[in-house]
């Protein structure tokens, strides 16, 4: 069966499909076959991405390693019995008609609470969560006291991938691997940095999660996204010399990779 990656949270901005585009491209460059499901279906914005690279690829004629992007199915409504949400229908038929022909299914999800994304949650064996270094977004996982120290509780997300985990352990299922992936990280050493970092950490142990790295603010993610490409595709397209930011950052990919340790990757780039 394929493996299941869930990219999720409930906050806009935090980099999910630049994410979810990056993992997914790696994985197939890695030799492996990744299917691709963006459940945003207003925004769409893994869907354009992976749209602006097959355009590219077309235009150029080059040949890039990439995610094979799906839409959900269309279900007819009579065929639901009373209760049943179509939803639920629209992903599950999705997974069942991929699973068997990938190795990797990656779902984008939308920053907002949605139906799809709760689902969606309930299917991950990874999931990724992507975290800008900000209280602001550690509030997406737990409210804290006006120190930044203590935990007073859990947030509505947080309580969602609790929930989750639950319908897994019920049917028998391997528990979730969720990866928090602190991401938009500022180069300098700040005090707000160092109170995140601890805080996470202390959060980590009391609610499991793992803390990955994720990717720095940097300028050439906003001028990949209309062709479609990633950090691993500049070589490709003829660049012979990456500056050193995009060295960098190529650096942080692979630390990122290394860090979910999926099963059968070897990070080799």
């Amino acid at each position: 069966m394929a493996h299941i990656i869930v990219v999720g949270n409930e906050k806009g901005g935090a980099g999910k499909s630049t994410v979810s585009m990056h993992v997914a491209s790696a994985l197939a460059r890695l030799g492996h076959k990744v299917s691709a499901l963006d459940l945003d279906l207003r925004q769409r914005t893994l869907g354009r991405y992976i749209d602006n690279r097959r355009r590219f690829t077309e235009k150029s004629g080059l040949d890039l390693p990439g995610p094979e992007y799906h839409d959900l199915p269309e279900i007819d409504k009579d065929s639901l019995k009373p209760g049943e949400n179509i939803y639920d229908h629209r992903l599950s038929a999705a997974v069942a008609t991929l699973e068997p022909d990938s190795d990797f299914i990656l779902i984008d999800c939308p920053g907002s609470h949605t139906r799809l994304s709760q689902v969606a949650h309930s299917l991950a064996d990874t999931l990724i969560t992507p975290l800008n270094d900000s209280f602001i977004d550690y509030d997406l996982l737990a409210h804290i006291d006006g120190d930044g120290v203590k935990i007073l509780g859990p947030s509505v997300y947080s309580e969602m991938v609790w929930s989750a985990r639950q319908l897994r352990a019920q049917a028998g299922l391997k528990p979730i691997d969720w990866v928090v992936m602190r991401n938009r990280l500022g180069a300098q050493r700040m005090v707000n940095k160092e109170k995140m970092e601890k805080a996470l950490e202390r959060l980590s142990k009391r609610i499991g999660f793992r803390i990955a790295p994720g990717f720095n603010e940097r300028v050439i993610f906003r001028e990949l996204f209309p062709r479609g490409l990633t950090l691993l595709d500049l070589k490709d397209i003829g660049v012979k010399q990456l500056n050193i930011s995009n060295v960098a950052a190529r650096q942080e990919l692979r630390d990122m990779m290394k860090s979910l340790n999926l099963p059968g990757v070897e990070v080799d780039f």
